[in-house]
């Protein structure tokens, strides 16, 4: 009984850990965008992600139909190079997963970052129709 006790509060402490990850994520990817350099980023990031994540999302519910389309959120860290890391989502619906599948194949502008880090990214996705 105690093992199987000690399991479950890992367990908890476990899933307490990843969703105070994520959210520390959203809100570094949130304090980007305000900094001196964050909006000119933002502008070049949409220009390049918009139609691309507009024809993935269409992907995504055709060949999850019928999907869930219930509102989640992208978080990611773009390297150095351009190339999305860490990529996760929260509610990870197969909608979610599938975006986030093709999201981590796409090359994005290069970010305005010191040597050696990544710049953080949040996308609040909601279907509508």
């Amino acid at each position: 009984m105690r093992t199987v006790l000690a399991i479950a509060l890992l367990l908890v402490t476990i899933c307490a850990f990843a969703r105070d990850d994520f959210d520390q994520r959203v809100q570094a990817a949130k304090m980007a965008e305000g900094t001196a350099t964050g909006p000119a980023y933002q502008r070049a990031f949409w220009d390049k992600t918009g139609n691309p994540m507009t024809d993935a999302l269409k992907s995504c519910i055709k060949s999850n139909e019928p999907a869930d389309k219930s509102p989640f959120t992208l978080v990611a860290d773009i390297s150095a190079d351009g190339h999305p890391q860490r990529v996760d989502v929260r509610a990870p619906t197969p909608l979610a997963r599938c975006l986030a599948g093709q999201f981590s194949g796409w090359t994005f502008p290069k970010p305005p970052l010191k040597e050696g880090a990544s710049y953080p990214v949040e996308i609040d996705v909601s279907v509508t129709q």
